[in-house]
């Protein structure tokens, strides 16, 4: 699934276009359609020869509105920077066009619109020509120039044969297992609750999944979701997406936010960051400036602390750590555009190569702008992490082969994100097993709630079947004995043969079932070896107290229908091993005399202790075994 943004100057047809190429107007608003404006984003789809859909954002065109541009440009695979054929190249065509070169947009289409108003031919090749020229330093640089005509409906077929030309050679989005959603859209469904939107990265959303909405922090699940209006049970990386999110209001999310999984980010008031700036500034950005900065969907006032020089020029690049006032989510390698608040201006744009920095640097370290540019080039230890973040838990040799470094680097990489607790190590030996602190927490805290739901359901059971757990969590057998074992040795779980519980977890009775509890074991008591059945004990206490004197010991089945209290159990036993050390052996008749019971608890009794191993048939009679 593979997203496409519009970029461009006011009035230059990026709306008509798209309703030519999908047949829904992007221009939702009731301002914009009286207007004939696009005020803030507007979405489509359509659906390629090869099959593929393709989902398109548009993105407002007047300078008023370029920071709603922002708001839909960033999370795009290509652009169609649209042009009108009888205006040009136009002010805010260049600074969409320096915009998606500062967020360096891997592809995209140069289009060429109402080219029925084109004065004649040859000015369609002086028009090119121009746009060339402003392309030339781009990485629009040698994207293809199509003229299209959406009124008389020329062109369109080419576009859409160069639009798949140009992403079947580009390749799709990695898929880290660390989804986020930047909303760019939050509303109220009737019937459903909050739904927000945005271009999903970094991994799927599944219909169930637990997620929290960042930077507020506020935890729901995904009730359903949409990818073009069409109901899906997972959405995948790139995709446009409508999230409905239980357990949140509309009102508490806003745009800019992001939506992820638990425990996978951490927002930041705090970046480092290499900038470049534009050449065509008005005025050099100065150490301590504010400016504004936007990432995704999320725009927010910054402090720019610049690292080894006062101030940037125009056109130059240089080292800053971002002091913001709101916090954001982002991740090493994450494109900023940076803007001056007032008067309003495009100043350049960024990248993020630290989010997360221990603390204010001191602004002529050298050792400091030495360690940003290493990070800058992505050190072996990020490489490794990430390729350990795409497989989840994985043994090292998988985790080094996907990661492609050099055995002696992987090795020092791997002893420097465990020592930092960045890996984990889920078990030890030469190709242990390996997972990201962040899916670790993740694992661990959906195992751990996994089990405290289960006491909280059966509070009169010693724990969880493990069974049941691994079923719960789908996890592969190694991985999850390797959790379960990793747990135990941690003492944040306890396992009792077959059982997993929680330290903390004690089997209580409350009053009632202890009432019925105490009348039940006088009942044992006043005929030991012609004890209730099975049935008539579940009668008397119910299945879950009967369970929880089984599962402590304080009763032994020996039959489906036959059942002691433990004590009792043992001395028959004793009693029967001690008659056949005497006689050699003994029949039922005699264990009934020598008991004082019933046939019936004998025969289950001595089948009982044939099933496990005490006795074995000789004829009618028992001999030890």
């Amino acid at each position: 699934m593979r997203v496409i943004g519009t970029a461009g100057h006011v009035d230059h047809g990026k709306s008509t276009l798209i309703a030519a190429l999908t047949g829904v107007h992007p221009d939702r608003l009731k301002e914009e359609r009286e207007r004939e404006m696009t005020i803030d984003l507007g979405f489509g789809w359509l659906t390629l020869p090869n099959g593929e859909e393709v989902g398109i954002v548009d993105v407002p065109g007047h300078r008023d509105f370029i920071e709603n541009m922002l708001a839909g440009i960033g999370g795009i695979d290509a652009a169609l920077l649209v042009i009108a054929a009888d205006e040009g190249m136009m002010p805010q065509t260049r600074e969409h066009l320096a915009i998606l070169d500062l967020l360096q947009i891997p592809a995209g289409l140069i289009v060429l619109t109402k080219t029925d108003l084109a004065p004649d031919f040859d000015w369609l090749g002086l028009l090119e020509a121009d746009v060339r020229a402003a392309l030339s330093a781009t990485v629009l640089a040698d994207a293809p120039i199509v003229r299209v005509s959406a009124k008389n409906k020329t062109g369109l077929d080419l576009l859409i044969t160069n639009l798949q030309l140009l992403l079947q050679e580009k390749p799709s989005r990695p898929n880290l297992n660390r989804p986020r959603l930047p909303i760019d859209r939050v509303f109220t469904m009737a019937g459903f609750g909050a739904v927000v939107t945005g271009t999903l990265t970094d991994g799927a959303l599944a219909v169930g999944d637990e997620v929290e909405i960042l930077p507020s922090g506020k935890k729901g699940r995904v009730r359903g979701l949409q990818t073009h209006k069409k109901k899906e049970d997972r959405a995948e990386a790139g995709s446009r997406t409508a999230v409905n999110i239980s357990g949140v209001a509309a009102e508490e999310i806003q745009r800019g936010e992001v939506v992820v999984h638990l425990n996978q980010y951490q927002p930041s008031r705090r970046a480092d960051v290499r900038l470049h700036l534009l050449k065509d500034i008005a005025a050099p950005l100065k150490h301590a400036a504010e400016v504004k900065v936007f990432l995704g969907t999320a725009e927010t006032i910054a402090a720019v602390r610049l690292l080894g020089v006062d101030e940037l020029a125009p056109a130059s690049d240089g080292w800053a750590q971002l002091e913001l006032r709101d916090p954001l989510v982002a991740v090493r390698g994450d494109r900023i555009i940076v803007r001056r608040p007032s008067p309003s201006e495009t100043l350049g744009g960024g990248v993020i190569v630290d989010p997360h920095p221990k603390g204010r640097h001191k602004r002529f370290d050298e050792a400091i702008l030495k360690s940003l540019e290493s990070l800058a080039q992505g050190s072996p230890a990020d490489v490794l992490l990430e390729a350990a973040l795409a497989l989840g838990p994985a043994s090292v040799k998988d985790v080094i082969a996907r990661s492609r470094l050099e055995a002696e680097s992987a090795a020092s990489a791997l002893k420097e994100l465990l020592e930092a607790g960045s890996l984990i190590s889920l078990e030890d030996g030469n190709n242990q097993l390996l997972i990201a602190l962040s899916q670790w927490n993740a694992l661990q805290d959906k195992t751990l709630q996994i089990v405290g739901e289960y006491h909280k359901a059966f509070p009169l059971r010693k724990g969880i079947p493990r069974e049941e757990l691994k079923s719960k969590l789908k996890l592969s057998p190694r991985v999850f004995n390797a959790l379960i074992t990793l747990n135990v040795k941690r003492s944040t779980l306890n396992e009792l043969t077959a059982f997993l519980s929680l330290p903390s977890h004690k089997v209580t009775f409350d009053g009632a079932n202890q009432a019925q509890m105490s009348g039940l074991m006088r009942k044992f008591a006043a005929n030991p070896f012609g004890p209730p059945s099975v049935k008539e004990c579940l009668a008397e206490v119910g299945e879950e107290v009967y369970n929880a004197l089984i599962e402590m010991g304080e009763l032994t089945t020996v039959s489906q229908e036959v059942v002691f209290r433990t004590q009792d159990y043992e001395a028959m036993v004793e009693k029967v091993k001690s008659a056949i050390r005497q006689k050699g052996q003994v029949t039922l008749a005699e264990v009934r005399d020598l008991l004082g019971t019933t046939r019936k608890y004998v025969q289950a009794l001595l089948e009982h202790l044939d099933a496990i191993g005490v006795t074995m048939r000789d004829g009618e009679a028992r001999k030890l075994k």
